[in-house]
C-alpha cells in the first residue's frame, strides 16, 4: 500500500513574511532605469508594429537584459552555500599582557560580520549535509579589517597546502559523470592518513550540526600574538556557542536536505528577526615559545589540537549577532574574507596551511569579486569611521571610491603623501627562520595519537557507535573494495576496536596495519 503520510510542514517564521513586512514599511516609488531615467512602461518591449521585430533603440529593455545576463558572479569554489549576519564583538576581558591589538581593549565594542557555510556543495545545495561548516568572522576594527576565517572543527584534513586542491577535487564531482563519488572521497583518505583526525570528527555526531547557531567555531590554525613589549605568544582561537551544542540525527538531516534545503539559513535569519540573538563566547589558548619547543608534535600542524588540560581556555569576549543582512548578494555573497587581514598584534604562524591561505583567499576575491572589491561597503575598512585608508594603490576596474584624489601616487615623496608615523607600533614582529629550502615531507608526522585520544577519551560509547555507523554507511557506497579495505586499515591504526568494528560492519578482513611512525618532536 502506498505511503500517504504527508511530510511535516515547518512553522512559518519571519523569513516567510519578509515581503509583507517590507510592504508595511515602504511606499511604492517611481520606477527608473539603472541610470535614473523614469520609466513609463515596464511590461512591453518596443516593436515595429504590434507584431514586428524589436528595436535596438529600446534602451530600457537592452539595459535590463544586459544586467540580468550578468547578475551572477563566480560562486566560491569551496564554501559556496552559506548565510550570515552582522553583530558586535565585545572585549570583556583584559588581554593586554599578550596582545596589543586595539580590538581586545577591555570594554571596547567592534562591529562584526559572520558568514557560515558548508564546504563541498554548490550554492544551491542543502545545508544539512555531513560536511564541515565554515565559520568566518570579519571585524571592522579601529586598525583595519580583521578576518578570522575558520571552521566548526579545531583541526583540518591536511597539513600541506599543496594537497588542498587535490583534496577539494576528491570531495567535489566526478569529472565525467558529474556525480558525487564515494570512491574519490575514500581513495584520497586512504592515501593520506593525516586526514584521520578530521575524518573522525566529521563522521561523529558533530558532523551534522543543527543549523549554524548550535555549533562551536575555531580559528583552527595557530596564530601569533604580540604585546606592547614586543613579546610574542602562540594562540588558538575558540568560539563556543552560548546556545549549546545541538546536532541533527542523520536520518532527519537527509529528510531536511530534500524538504528544507535552506534549513540552517532560515533558522539563523528567523532567530535574529525574532530577537533571539545568537552569541558565542570567545576564548584563546596561549602557548609560550618555550612550551611550543617542547611539544611532542609540530605546534603549527593543522591536524593537531592543543590539550585544553595543558593549555586551558582563556576568555576574551563575546560575539552577538543582532542584525540580518538587508540584501543577501550585496552583503553576504560579495563578502570577501582573507586570513591575511590582521591588525597589528595578530600575525600568522609558520603553519603551512595558513601560509598558503594568506595568498589564496585574497587572490580568489580579486578574481571572484574584482580588483576593487575592498571598496564594496561590506568589505570596506572605512565602514569603521575611525579608519582612513591611505595607500599608493590606484585605479583598476570598478574604482568607485575617491581613488585618493590628487595625492601623490608614489613612495617616497616630498608632497605630504602617506608615510609611516609609528614604526615601532605597526611594524610586524621579527621572526627568525632558518633551514634548507626544500619540499620537506611531513605526511607521517604521527597521524594517530590524537585521533586515538578522540576515539577513546572524547567520544562516549554512544558517540563511538554513531561514528562507526556513519563511516560504515558511507564506505558501503564505495564500489572499489580495495579502497574500503585500505580505509579500514587506516582506522585500525587509531584503535584495534575501531578497525575490528568497522570490518565487521563492512564484512571484510582487516588489512595489516601500517607501522606507526616515531613520535614527532617539535623543532620550535
Amino acid at each position: 500500500m502506498a505511503n500517504t503520510k504527508q511530510p511535516d510542514l515547518k512553522e512559518p517564521g519571519p523569513s516567510d513574511n519578509q515581503l509583507a513586512d517590507f510592504k508595511k514599511s515602504h511606499k511604492s516609488e517611481q520606477l527608473t532605469t539603472g541610470y535614473g531615467r523614469p520609466l513609463g512602461d515596464r511590461s512591453t518591449v518596443m516593436t515595429v508594429g504590434p507584431r514586428g521585430p524589436l528595436l535596438l533603440s529600446d534602451f530600457p529593455y537592452i539595459e535590463d537584459v544586459q544586467r540580468f545576463d550578468r547578475e551572477r558572479i563566480p560562486e566560491r569554489v569551496v564554501h559556496a552555500k552559506g548565510g550570515g549576519a552582522f553583530g558586535v564583538f565585545e572585549a570583556t576581558d583584559d588581554l593586554s599582557d599578550i596582545c596589543k591589538a586595539q580590538v581586545f581593549k577591555k570594554g571596547s565594542k567592534t562591529r562584526v560580520l559572520m558568514r557560515f557555510s558548508t564546504v563541498a556543495g554548490e550554492s544551491g545545495s542543502a545545508d544539512t549535509v555531513r560536511d564541515p561548516r565554515g565559520f568566518a568572522i570579519k571585524m571592522y576594527t579601529d586598525e583595519g579589517i580583521w578576518d578570522l576565517v575558520g571552521n566548526n572543527t579545531p583541526i583540518f584534513f591536511l597539513r600541506d597546502p599543496f594537497l588542498f586542491q587535490m583534496f577539494i577535487h576528491s570531495q567535489k564531482r566526478n569529472p565525467q559523470t558529474h556525480l558525487k563519488d564515494p570512491n574519490m572521497v575514500w581513495d584520497f583518505f586512504s592515501k593520506h592518513p593525516m586526514a584521520t583526525h578530521q575524518f573522525m570528527f566529521l563522521y561523529s555526531d558533530r558532523g551534522v550540526p543543527d543549523g549554524f547557531r548550535h555549533m562551536h567555531g575555531y580559528g583552527s590554525h595557530t596564530f601569533k600574538m604580540v604585546n606592547d613589549k614586543n613579546e610574542f605568544f602562540w594562540v588558538k582561537f575558540h568560539f563556543r556557542t552560548d546556545q549549546g551544542i545541538k546536532n541533527l540525527d542523520p536520518t532527519k538531516a537527509k529528510i531536511l536536505a530534500g524538504e528544507q534545503p535552506d534549513y540552517a539559513l532560515a533558522d539563523l535569519y528567523n532567530a535574529i528577526a525574532k530577537k533571539e540573538y545568537p552569541s558565542w563566547t570567545v576564548y584563546v589558548q596561549v602557548v609560550t615559545q618555550e612550551q611550543a619547543k617542547n611539544l611532542p608534535f609540530n605546534p603549527f600542524d593543522l591536524t593537531k589540537v592543543f590539550s585544553q588540560k595543558q593549555f586551558p581556555l582563556r576568555r576574551v569576549g563575546k560575539i552577538t549577532l543582532n542584525e540580518n543582512a538587508e540584501n543577501y548578494f550585496a552583503q553576504i555573497e560579495q563578502a570577501a574574507f582573507s586570513p591575511a587581514h590582521m591588525p597589528p598584534g595578530i600575525e600568522a604562524s609558520p603553519d603551512k596551511m595558513l601560509q598558503g591561505r594568506l595568498f589564496s583567499y585574497a587572490d580568489t576575491h580579486l578574481h571572484r569579486v574584482g580588483t576593487n572589491h575592498h571598496l564594496i561597503p561590506v568589505n570596506n575598512p572605512e565602514t569603521n569611521k575611525n579608519v582612513k585608508v591611505c595607500t599608493y594603490q590606484r585605479d583598476g576596474a570598478m574604482q568607485a571610491g575617491h581613488n585618493h584624489g590628487g595625492a601623490p601616487n608614489y613612495y617616497r615623496n616630498t608632497f605630504n603623501g602617506p608615510d609611516v608615523t609609528d614604526r615601532n607600533r605597526h611594524l610586524e614582529h621579527a621572526t627568525f627562520e632558518s633551514g634548507m629550502a626544500a619540499r620537506h615531507e611531513a605526511s607521517d608526522d604521527d597521524n594517530y595519537s590524537q585521533p586515538r585520544v578522540f576515539y577513546r577519551n572524547v567520544l562516549d560509547d554512544r558517540g563511538r557507535s554513531h561514528m562507526i555507523d556513519n563511516i560504515a554507511e558511507h564506505l558501503q557506497q564505495c564500489t572499489d573494495q580495495d579502497i574500503v579495505r585500505r580505509s579500514v586499515a587506516v582506522f585500525a591504526n587509531v584503535d584495534d576496536d575501531l578497525g575490528r568494528r568497522l570490518a565487521e560492519k563492512l564484512k571484510i578482513e582487516v588489512l595489516n596495519k601500517t607501522s606507526t611512525p616515531p613520535t614527532f618532536r617539535s623543532k620550535y
